[in-house]
């Protein structure tokens, strides 16, 4: 890890925790060429939902941001196991999508997310600005409030 990014956590009180293994049928990260495509992380602290619920229905925003930024530290858990403990590695963050649980009449899924996209751009400066989608959904696995992935381009 850059000393650089490793300053950044420190100064934001992050500790990244253990790469969370997967919940079912699938793998936590996949590299193709110089691509690190991030499978979907929940909001877990501790090995545990931190956030779960509805926005707009048993959660609220600054609870929602919350979610999102511990969605955010476990991508960041998942690209330090996928580049051997190197986020140097990261040249750009691609893409975060942003799945929100929400109620029907919830629209500011944009507000939660920001949670993520804010703290990514924190420990990751430059490259941590990505292209985003923020969208509003019935239910999440094990009832999540919040649930991201991420596309990013790596050094070899």
């Amino acid at each position: 890890m850059s000393d650089e990014i490793a300053k950044r956590l420190t100064e934001m009180g992050i500790t990244l925790p253990e790469a969370a293994a997967p919940a079912a049928n699938y793998v936590p990260y996949v590299i193709s060429g110089n691509l690190l495509y991030i499978s979907g992380q929940l909001p877990l602290d501790s090995g545990k939902i931190a956030v779960s619920g509805h926005l707009g229905k048993t959660v609220d925003v600054a609870s929602g941001q919350r979610g999102a930024e511990l969605c955010a530290i476990n991508i960041l858990a998942q690209a330090k196991a996928a580049l051997g403990g190197d986020l140097g590695r990261i040249r750009r963050v691609i893409k975060l999508n942003g799945f929100v649980a929400s109620a029907p009449d919830f629209v500011e899924q944009h507000l939660v997310i920001n949670g993520a996209s804010n703290l990514i751009a924190g420990v990751l400066g430059e490259a941590g600005k990505h292209a985003r989608a923020a969208v509003g959904m019935a239910a999440l696995p094990l009832n999540a409030a919040v649930e991201i992935d991420a596309i990013m381009e790596i050094a070899e």
